[in-house]
């Protein structure tokens, strides 16, 4: 296992990082990075133990409904880094599963891989969405082929690939990037079909960041997402080689959506867990807000706030339901429900603006003009803050003021923007949520009592 430094000193590679267009030499000493990497290494160091046989048994896959919600509550606890790397394992081992006995060798592989990440607490991402070029046309229609990573040349010991992968989360400071096909391959189209694992400092990754992280001098106006902001990698491959053992489909376009669909489960029952969570505090920042401007016993607020209850608690429900109806795979470890992972993520995603726009209605303008905390350390503005955001017994202008500085950084920042962006796209956008919690809904039960119900049991179906 590593430790928190030796996690620091293995990002020192080589790797190929830029960020707002100039590179970064660096990643663990630059401004808008170094705190996300300290992140990650505060994980490290939570879990690491000493000895040549001391292994995270966060990376074990769950073998029962208990097993896999103590899993998923610790996932709410873990760095971004961490909650990836499990989703991109357990996607694969679901992928291999899915696969069966046809591609031993590809199976083969994938639990080799599995087993070397483990043995070298390697952290890794998902890498999955492709530029896509024009969308509305075939891949064999596009301007120019590399909108989807593919293989441009095969060689005895492995392939090369040439292409990029969006909007993925805390590439320039992990280890590892799990390719996967973004979409079902048709025939014709095997060299999209590709699924493998690269090193980020891999000859031939160039990896161009965003980041919505505050600098030192802004910490104070952002009291959660100083700690909470990662990196956004645009990945670009251009002719990297990635030796045969680390290659998990190649040409195979019948499984080509296997990987897209396992990973889909994995981020998507993530999500509900830290949705389930971060909903309930959502409720709490409400009340809070209330209780600070005397508006809780006001009707309208308190039915607001009981529906913002509603919506936290379905969702949890749903996160429940996912849990308790796995599914056993013959390895003996289990996956959540696709009906309830899908349909609570769909759910949760669809309501998380009316959740905002209950606490913006409650909290009112402050959360957007609400005086900087820097008057509030300055001895000649403090009375005035002091003074004029104060509104009862127990509710200091300072405790207000900085209520509303914690509302805005987490709902109305840039970090709020980007959340409503990453809630409703991640794990695939709403449709796909949709597409499969039809398919695992159980349409001819629901028709078997429609009939019965019309008095229409005895006609053909």
């Amino acid at each position: 296992m590593m430790t928190g430094d030796e996690y620091r000193a293995s990002l020192r590679d080589g790797r190929r990082i830029f960020l707002n267009g100039e590179r970064v030499e660096d990643v663990t000493t630059h401004p808008k990075m170094r705190r996300s990497v300290d992140l990650i290494a505060a994980g490290y160091d939570a879990y690491y133990e000493q000895g040549a046989q001391a292994f995270n048994e966060a990376y074990e896959p769950p073998r029962s409904s208990e097993d896999l919600r103590n899993r998923l509550q610790m996932l709410t606890k873990w760095d971004t880094s961490l909650v990836t790397t499990l989703e991109s394992l357990a996607a694969l081992r679901t992928a291999g599963q899915r696969m069966g006995e046809t591609d031993v060798p590809y199976r083969h592989r994938l639990e080799d891989y599995i087993a070397w990440c483990q043995e070298n607490d390697v952290r890794s991402v998902q890498t999955i969405s492709d530029a896509k070029g024009h969308r509305d046309r075939k891949i064999a229609d596009q301007d120019d082929p590399d909108v989807f990573v593919h293989v441009v040349e095969e060689r005895p010991d492995g392939i090369v690939i040439t292409g990029a992968k969006l909007h993925i989360s805390a590439a320039a400071i992990t280890h590892e990037m799990v390719l996967m096909p973004t979409k079902m391959m048709r025939p014709g189209e095997e060299a999209y079909a590709v699924a493998c694992a690269v090193p980020v400092n891999a000859p031939g990754v160039t990896i161009l960041n965003s980041s919505i992280a505050p600098l030192e001098h802004e910490i104070e106006e952002h009291p959660y997402s100083k700690t909470r902001s990662m990196p956004e990698g645009f990945v670009v491959f251009e002719n990297v080689f990635v030796p045969n053992e680390r290659v998990f489909l190649n040409g195979e376009v019948e499984h080509s959506a296997t990987f897209a669909h396992s990973l889909g489960l994995w981020q998507r029952v993530g999500g509900i867990s830290h949705m389930a969570k971060n909903y309930d505090m959502l409720v709490g920042l409400a009340r809070l807000l209330a209780e600070a401007n005397g508006t809780e016993r006001i009707p309208h607020v308190r039915d607001k706030i009981a529906e913002m209850v509603i919506h936290a608690t379905l969702v949890r429900a749903g996160l429940e339901a996912a849990i308790a109806n796995v599914s056993t795979t013959p390895e003996g470890w289990v996956t959540p429900s696709e009906l309830y992972t899908n349909a609570a993520k769909f759910f949760g995603a669809r309501e998380f603006s009316r959740m905002l726009a209950i606490i913006h209605d409650i909290g009112g303008g402050s959360i957007a003009t609400v005086p900087h905390p820097g008057d509030l350390a300055n001895p000649e503005t403090r009375p005035l803050v002091e003074k004029y955001m104060r509104t009862m017994e127990g509710v200091s202008g300072e405790y207000r003021t900085r209520l509303f500085h914690a509302v805005r950084d987490i709902t109305a920042s840039d970090f709020g923007g980007w959340w409503q962006v990453a809630v409703s796209i991640s794990g695939g956008g709403l449709y796909a949520q949709k597409i499969v919690t039809s398919k695992h809904y159980d349409m001819n039960h629901a028709k078997d009592l429609a009939r019965k119900a019309a008095g229409l049991e005895d006609f053909p179906t």
